[in-house]
């Protein structure tokens, strides 16, 4: 057990450090940004669908590693999915990290599953879920002039 929370740990620091899908997205359909003001993360979500499939998402901002490391691999993850199946994928990864259970065995989530340990530390479930509740809101064409907040969120 120990071998593998190294590995996640190590997937998150490196995700932290080197985000993938980070940059403005030129031709975004959909864009919101968040803000988690416990830690000062801010991140804006920018969304490109096509035919009713996500063909981009990409991620501009700052803040800790697991905020950073959960933005990262959600644009891994969604990339060409269709946005219905993307929202069953925001509640499993909720339900990760908030240590509720659907029924979704965490193998099914892949490379999310990294986040597993993140509901030993409740303060931090806000930091892993900022990206996805902000991609939730630029998919409902959040205004982008009014940051979603993760204290309207329910993550505790």
């Amino acid at each position: 057990m120990s071998d593998l929370r190294d590995l996640y740990q190590e997937t998150i620091l490196d995700h932290g450090k080197n985000p993938r899908n980070f940059g403005k997205l030129d031709d975004a359909n959909h864009q919101a940004q968040g803000h988690n003001p416990l830690c000062g993360d801010r991140l804006t979500v920018f969304v490109k669908t096509e035919g009713g499939r996500i063909s981009e998402v990409t991620f501009e901002g700052n803040g800790c590693a697991i905020s950073m490391a959960s933005a990262s691999l959600m644009g891994e993850t969604l990339k060409g999915m269709p946005v219905d199946e993307a929202n069953e994928v925001f509640q499993n990864f909720h339900d990760l990290v908030t240590a509720e259970t659907n029924g979704v065995p965490e193998e099914d989530l892949g490379k999310l599953v990294v986040f597993s340990g993140v509901r030993e530390f409740p303060v931090r479930v806000k930091c892993a879920t900022l990206a996805w509740h902000t991609l939730r809101a630029a998919l409902e064409d959040h205004k982008v002039e009014s940051p979603v907040s993760t204290e309207g969120a329910k993550d505790e």
